[in-house]
């Protein structure tokens, strides 16, 4: 194939690296912020050979009353990321447009607006933690979209609520604030989806991946307002939600399994604290990132231990943070699997 038919930014486009994309093998898995609770579903399928509802009703219904929502404020895609694409093909020009996102944080933000060739405004967490609002909007400057992953991957931390509606409240007529929740089940009380009360440039997005235990259904939802959902409407493709699919995620989403997933996130917060006990404790370990969700991220003093670490099977997330490539990101998985990662690092002493 000629690579002149191949536009200039998909040819220098850098993919996004998923935890899965390398071919690892191990036996622990603690790479990807997967739950380790394997769900359990039954499944009928006697209507294959017709097509899906668009938007499955029962369940856009339940999602919204988990939600506490409207049923219109409720749209179903193929994951957060398709929610992602969505929102940058509906609102932005290519090669006109730009986004604001705050890095470190989730890579597909800048991979989708590098694909649809929109520019990006690369802002710091620690800009969105410390700045005053005044400064933050004068940095965000004509973004059209700002993403804010709340709690923020890989870093754990928290954007505060009223500091999110005071950012939509001066973007207000400028911008729309995308509040990235994949990981909110474990700060539940830290939803920023009060706000769609007051305004119509918040957007939240979120995931079965996480808390839900569904990382493979691959579902996710956007939650905002009509002005906001009636355009992504006609951009999304006519049946993106499979049967199989909508027919698992109903289930997911009964009063049941609902508490079943609120009871599984508090094992899990709990095995968190005492990972990062013996984290805090091991002198390979010189900081620790602190924050929310079902991960920790910590810097090692050799990064060499990663590499141990895999050779014997514990399969983790290394990453290049503040300019240094000795961090690891550690997903929350069983006591036995979390048993895995103290040996691991009382080996390495």
């Amino acid at each position: 194939m000629s690579n002149s038919l191949l536009p200039q930014n998909i040819a220098s486009l850098k993919a996004y690296s998923s935890a899965k994309s390398e071919k690892l093998t191990g036996s622990t898995w603690l790479n990807a912020n997967e739950s380790p609770f394997n769900k359990a579903v039954e499944l009928s399928l006697d209507e294959l050979n017709r097509y899906p509802k668009p938007q499955p009703e029962a369940v856009i219904d339940a999602y919204s009353n988990y939600a506490q929502l409207a049923p219109t404020q409720v749209l179903m895609t193929r994951g957060a990321d398709e929610g992602i694409e969505l929102l940058m093909r509906t609102f932005c020009e290519p090669a006109k447009d730009s986004i604001a996102i705050f890095t470190p944080t989730y890579g597909m933000y800048k991979v989708s607006a590098d694909t649809q060739n929109i520019a990006i405004n690369e802002l710091s967490q620690a800009q969105l933690q410390r700045d005053q609002i005044s400064e933050l909007s004068e940095r965000i400057g004509s973004a059209k979209l700002v993403f804010i992953c709340n709690p923020n991957n890989p870093t754990g931390s928290l954007t505060p609520v009223d500091k999110v509606a005071s950012l939509a409240k001066a973007l207000e007529n400028s911008a729309l604030i995308v509040v990235d929740e994949a990981y909110i089940e474990f700060a539940p009380e830290q939803s920023a989806v009060s706000l769609l009360q007051d305004f119509n440039n918040v957007v939240v997005l979120r995931t079965l991946s996480k808390a839900f235990a569904l990382a493979g259904l691959r579902t996710g939802f956007l939650l905002a307002n009509d002005a906001v959902l009636n355009p992504v409407r006609k951009v999304i493709a006519p049946y993106p939600v499979s049967t199989a699919v909508a027919k698992i995620a109903e289930q997911a989403l009964t009063p049941d399994a609902v508490t079943q997933m609120r009871r599984q996130v508090s094992i899990l917060n709990s095995n968190k604290s005492k990972l990062e006990a013996w984290l805090s404790k091991s002198p390979l370990v010189t900081q620790l990132l602190s924050g929310e969700g079902n991960f920790i991220t910590l810097q090692l003093s050799d990064k060499t231990l990663i590499s141990n670490a895999m050779k014997a099977g514990t399969i983790m997330r290394p990453f290049t943070l503040f300019g240094e490539d000795n961090w690891l990101r550690i997903s929350i998985g069983s006591e036995q699997e979390l048993e895995q990662v103290k040996l691991w690092l009382e080996q390495s002493e």
